[in-house]
């Protein structure tokens, strides 16, 4: 698959031009027009991407008939906002580019796990119609997804339940407090989020359950249609979870709801 840069003379807040320093989307392409797609952001503390939590995805989304785009997204040392930028304009792309890509740009979904969950639900939570005052034609064009899918995310930043790694990565040891609270997701919902599908383990010994517990609530609360799916046990990093016979149903579960949205 051949990698698309998301700026062609340079990422806001770049260091160099190195791969890590050049946002990318990789696109895995369905048969058919006017297709679903749906974005991948993979795992890994804000300090790495988890290439299991990548390509495998993509490939089974196309499985479901949805075209997928493994996101290369700025991770450590770079810090917020860097990676939401990333996401948005990956989001504004694929919308932008959706006769060549052969997708239906009312059909963007984005999926995360774990700190990419929390940059899913950022997305869900922080996005503009775009700037139409913008040169750059890209920047005019909205970055709101229309679903959400959250794998064993991170999503608060605060309190008992705050993944450190991933908030250390994200903002810098010693983040302020306030700081914290802004990208605290669960925080952000609206009755304008997207609808959302989340799963978790129970034991997850890594990403508190109450992450998505939290997120789940508030979604509640704003009466946003979500799916919440929690299971018994399962370690952290799961990704299709094939070596678990109870976890990965979480993809047949998963799948249903996509088709529920018309994403199929």
């Amino acid at each position: 698959m051949t990698e698309k840069l998301l700026w062609m003379h340079g990422a806001p807040y770049a260091l160099g031009n190195a791969d890590e320093d050049c946002p990318a989307i990789t696109p895995y392409l369905v048969e058919g027009d006017n297709r679903p797609a749906v974005i991948v952001c993979p795992g890994g503390g804000y300090g790495t991407r988890a290439y299991h939590e990548g390509e495998p995805i993509a490939q089974w989304l196309n499985g479901l008939g949805i075209s997928a785009f493994v996101l290369r997204y700025r991770v450590a040392p770079y810090q917020y906002p860097c990676a939401l930028l990333d996401v948005q304009r990956a989001i504004r792309t694929v919308r932008f580019k959706a006769e060549q890509f052969r997708i239906n740009s009312d059909q963007i979904g984005v999926l995360g796990f774990s700190a990419g969950g929390h940059l899913v639900s950022n997305a869900g939570t922080s996005y503009d119609k775009g700037n139409k005052e913008a040169e750059d034609v890209i920047e005019q064009v909205s970055c709101r997804p229309d679903l959400l899918v959250l794998c064993y995310p991170v999503i608060t930043l605060q309190g008992p339940f705050a993944h450190e790694g991933s908030r250390d990565n994200l903002l810098g040891k010693g983040a302020e407090l306030a700081q914290a609270e802004q990208l605290s997701s669960e925080l952000n919902v609206t009755e304008d989020t997207p609808p959302t599908f989340i799963w978790h383990t129970s034991d997850d010994a890594a990403v508190p359950v109450e992450n998505s517990l939290l997120f789940a609530a508030a979604l509640s609360k704003h009466k946003v249609l979500f799916d919440l799916h929690v299971y018994a046990k399962g370690r952290h990093g799961l990704g299709l979870a094939d070596d678990e016979e109870h976890t990965r149903s979480w993809t047949d579960a998963c799948a249903s709801w996509l088709a529920f949205q018309d994403f199929k």
